[in-house]
């Protein structure tokens, strides 16, 4: 025992470490879950490298532990092994300090987000090297004044300072936390944020009381490792109770639910429970639709809209198409539910609106700084001007070359068996010549034609 208390790889080391190695897999697991099983696409920006910024942190905090605290057993000592490259720099900044910060992070967007109902004006990029720089500086501090022994344990006037520095990160953690704790929230983010603070509160007591034991105790060596054993394995359960998906990433938090009675959500509409989100019933009798009316009243027929649809992503310009369908999902949400309404509102700007978004639509730098920067995200007139300058795009530019796309003769063939199932003649469909400006794969000729010409050719060709 003497011999392993020092030079490390005592049974109860390895089975430390064992657990560690646990929650790191089951980290990993958890954080890629939804990508590779659930095929989400990668979001793009703080919801997804906060994530992944908080599984590299939780790898050096668990590492660090190890190599300072000597759970490992090392025949020679090199430079790697320094106490100030692991117990001050991984273990702070690149550590505890940088999970905290993440959490902090997360909490200050959803603060603006839901309190403020406004993007926050930093983005999380900047305010996270911010809120980091008292741990750089910290570390930086002790670095110079050198402070610790050969067991990488420093003095009890060394632990105050530094044992403070974590209290008020935490401090600040639970004041976000409390100033948006009356808010409904849709996907747990308060629990995981509450379940953060509580075990890390009790984490820095836990090692308040292991770090004094072994100063004022350090020739029993028994104690030496039963403390780094608790420390190593309170700090894994920190871990796993750190890292959520529920507050950068709702969707995905869904998605990876394994319990048999959650449905798997296709669209943040069918998450927050909006009606018929992104369903189209066989059953529906919507087919009486006019094709010689505008293109915003064709669109709000679920069957137009699905074929329209369809027919705007074979040209890989379906976006708009997109935008306007999840804005027709958050106009049945009431202007009494703000929450839901700032859930569904954020997620269509990420999807759409914010430079470099995965579906990002094709408006105005003014209507785009417009919605970046509104004070009520749950305002209903949030997209109009959006939506209106996507109108007219479509209107000039897809809607003309649907007419004579296969898309539409699809659509047309099947409305006109159901109409004929309801005693109604074909001939009620009345189409006005319209010309084609946008050339797709269901146009290879390139010709200005409308369903009309193109039926008079087929006939002039038939009597020739």
């Amino acid at each position: 025992m003497p011999t392993c208390a020092v030079k490390g790889g005592c049974p109860s080391d390895y089975i430390a470490i064992s657990i560690a190695l646990a929650s790191i897999i089951l980290l990993l697991a958890k954080s890629m879950s939804p990508y590779l099983i659930h095929k989400i696409p990668r979001p793009r920006g703080s919801s997804f490298w906060l994530v992944a910024i908080q599984v590299f942190a939780s790898f050096n905090l668990l590492l660090s532990i190890v190599v300072a605290l000597h759970l490992l057993k090392f025949g020679k000592r090199h430079w790697w092994k320094s106490c100030y490259l692991w117990a001050v720099w991984i273990e702070g900044p690149l550590g505890f300090g940088l999970l905290l910060s993440c959490r902090i992070a997360q909490a200050f967007h959803l603060y603006f987000v839901f309190v403020k109902r406004r993007l926050p004006p930093i983005r999380s990029y900047i305010f996270l090297p911010m809120i980091l720089l008292p741990w750089i500086a910290g570390a930086s501090f002790l670095h110079k004044e050198k402070p610790l022994n050969d067991h990488c344990h420093m003095g009890v006037r060394w632990i105050i300072p530094v044992i403070s520095l974590h209290a008020i990160y935490v401090a600040t953690l639970i004041g976000f936390t409390g100033a948006i704790h009356h808010i409904e929230f849709r996907f747990q983010e308060l629990k995981a944020l509450w379940r953060g603070i509580l075990v890390s509160t009790a984490s820095i007591g836990l090692w308040i009381v292991a770090y004094v034991l072994n100063e004022i105790h350090e020739e029993i060596s028994w104690l030496q490792v039963a403390s780094r054993f608790v420390l190593l394995v309170v700090t894994s359960a920190l871990v796993m109770a750190f890292f959520s998906f529920s507050i950068s990433q709702p969707l995905a938090s869904l998605m990876s639910m394994t319990k048999k009675d959650q449905g798997e959500y296709q669209t943040m509409g069918q998450a927050l429970g909006i009606p018929d989100s992104g369903v189209l019933f066989q059953r529906e009798s919507s087919w009486d639709f006019n094709p010689n009316e505008p293109l915003d009243k064709l669109l709000l027929n679920k069957w137009f809209r699905q074929s329209f649809m369809a027919f705007a992503d074979s040209c890989l310009a379906g976006e708009s198409v997109h935008f306007y369908e999840e804005l027709q999902q958050l106009d049945k949400l009431p202007i009494n539910d703000p929450v839901r309404r700032i859930y569904m509102a954020r997620h269509i700007i990420e999807k759409y609106i914010v430079a470099g978004a995965s579906m990002e639509v094709n408006i105005s730098h003014h209507c785009r700084q417009d919605i970046l920067t509104t004070t009520d995200l749950a305002h209903p007139q949030l997209f109009q001007n959006a939506l209106a300058e996507l109108m007219q795009l479509m209107k000039l530019n897809l809607a003309k070359d649907y007419w004579s796309s296969t898309f539409f003769m699809k659509l047309r063939d099947e409305a006109s068996m159901r109409t004929v199932h309801h005693g109604l003649d074909d001939s009620s469909w009345n189409f006005s010549p319209r010309l084609s400006s946008v050339h797709c794969t269901d146009d290879p000729f390139h010709h200005e034609h409308s369903p009309v010409e193109s039926a008079g050719k087929h006939r002039d060709s038939g009597l020739q």
